[in-house]
């Protein structure tokens, strides 16, 4: 089947061809231009089109060196279909190391868009018109936010059975059913019928090279899963990662504020008022303790033993198959903690 070629932001692609591609979209106050780099690989043979981004939240790096070693695979000489990858959306956010706009504006709240309005809404309309207006599925990059560490897990509309599929294939030890938000890239790509899914892990402003090898390996999955790539032997799952998806969550927050100490790690399995942390003054005095509301595993935890009173501490996810859950989680750490990398993934960069 002949394949024509691939436009964006009015730059040719030829079927076969991978280019970098600038597309203009602010500029400083120093007027010095500020670009959209998008990397455009696009195969001789037909596929869907993915999209994979990261750093919407220009502090959520994690995501941007996963996407630099997607780029230099050497698999993707087999790619059906087309890839493009935006390892920095927000990069107002990214120079300043902040998950805003200047304006303080969330860039991920601002989707549609428009070209008449605020800085958040013209650059959501670029990429709204540019980009997603191009797709088939998307792939979106996250990590908790600052001083806060995330558990690696996907999250999507698990009622859409294509985003289910690629949420499953993905790989991660967690699958969060998580409602769209109004403003949002995935309420972008729905309103279009793309299915969207988002890959949390680590922590703003820090690489974790665990979150980002699974990063990479589930892109990659993702890839299989939807045909772009040729099914491998090469590369094994352990048995016991399998992907389990959580019937609800909930935080626990400071009901005062101080100094915490903290019981508990993130991924661990925690039972029905079990002691999370000990909050107290720091000028001495009585705890005041803080305990689970059920059963469950921690897949967020503040990093910092400063908080004020309402600050989120823990997030937890409850499952109907607890263990199941806790046994993938653990097969997680062991297998991106211990093992080599598959040779599969080891191609320069």
């Amino acid at each position: 089947m002949t394949v024509d070629a691939f436009t964006l932001a009015g730059t040719t692609v030829k079927p076969g061809e991978t280019r970098l591609i600038s597309i203009p979209a602010a500029r400083l106050y120093t007027d010095t231009p500020v670009d959209l780099q998008v990397e455009v690989i696009h195969s001789r043979r037909p596929g869907p089109v993915l999209l994979v981004c990261a750093a919407i939240h220009g502090d959520e790096i994690n995501g941007i060196e996963i996407c630099r070693r997607i780029v230099g695979k050497r698999l993707l000489k087999r790619l059906k279909g087309t890839l493009l990858i935006v390892p920095i959306v927000n990069m107002f956010g990214f120079l300043q190391q902040s998950r805003y706009l200047p304006d303080r504006r969330d860039l991920n709240r601002c989707f549609p868009g428009s070209p008449r309005g605020t800085l958040g809404s013209r650059l959501a309309y670029l990429i709204h018109h540019e980009l997603l207006s191009h797709c088939t599925h998307v792939i979106d990059l996250h990590t908790g936010a600052i001083h806060r560490k995330n558990l690696s897990q996907v999250r999507g509309n698990l009622d859409d059975p294509a985003t289910l599929g690629m949420a499953e294939a993905f790989g991660s030890p967690v699958i969060m059913d998580a409602k769209i938000r109004d403003g949002s890239l995935r309420a972008a790509a729905s309103e279009l019928g793309i299915p969207a899914i988002i890959y949390e892990a680590g922590e703003a402003l820090r690489f974790d090279e665990r979150s980002i090898r699974a990063g990479v390996r589930g892109i990659i999955a993702v890839m299989r899963h939807l045909a772009m790539l040729p099914e491998t032997k090469k590369v094994t799952t352990p048995r016991k990662l399998v992907p389990v998806k959580a019937k609800r969550s909930y935080w626990l927050r400071a009901e005062r504020d101080g100094i915490v100490s903290t019981k508990i790690k993130l991924g661990q399995q925690v039972k029905e008022g079990q002691l999370l942390a000990n909050l107290a003054s720091p000028f001495g005095g009585s705890e005041k303790a803080l305990k689970s509301r059920g059963d469950g595993i921690v897949i967020a935890v503040s990093q910092i033993p400063l908080v004020n009173e309402g600050e989120a501490l823990f997030h937890i996810a409850e499952f109907s198959t607890l263990r199941k859950a806790s046994d993938s989680v653990e097969a997680f750490r062991e297998h991106f903690d211990n093992e080599p990398e598959p040779e599969n993934f080891k191609e320069p960069l």
